[in-house]
């Protein structure tokens, strides 16, 4: 099994909504995650961006692969 940690998009059209999430690489965009590690708002001014950093963690030494837009959000926060 294969694990990513990405985005997952909610919320209603042209007012997005964003999970930070571990899930299979097979599953779609919108299937069912293994864990909910966050979330993002886009439309917020300064687009805070919450995650449970200890989960990213751990979730990675499992050997989980991070997208490149995760990735970069991760580096702003830290």
């Amino acid at each position: 099994m294969t694990v990513s940690v990405r985005l997952q998009r909610t919320g209603k059209p042209n007012r997005p909504y964003y999970r930070v999430v571990a899930i299979e690489k097979r599953k779609k965009r919108d299937g069912k995650p293994l864990e909910l590690l966050g979330h993002f708002d886009p439309l917020l001014k300064e687009n805070k961006m919450t995650v449970k950093k200890e989960r990213v963690d751990y979730w990675v030494k499992q050997g989980a692969e991070v997208s490149r837009t995760v990735s970069s959000m991760l580096k702003k926060i830290v």
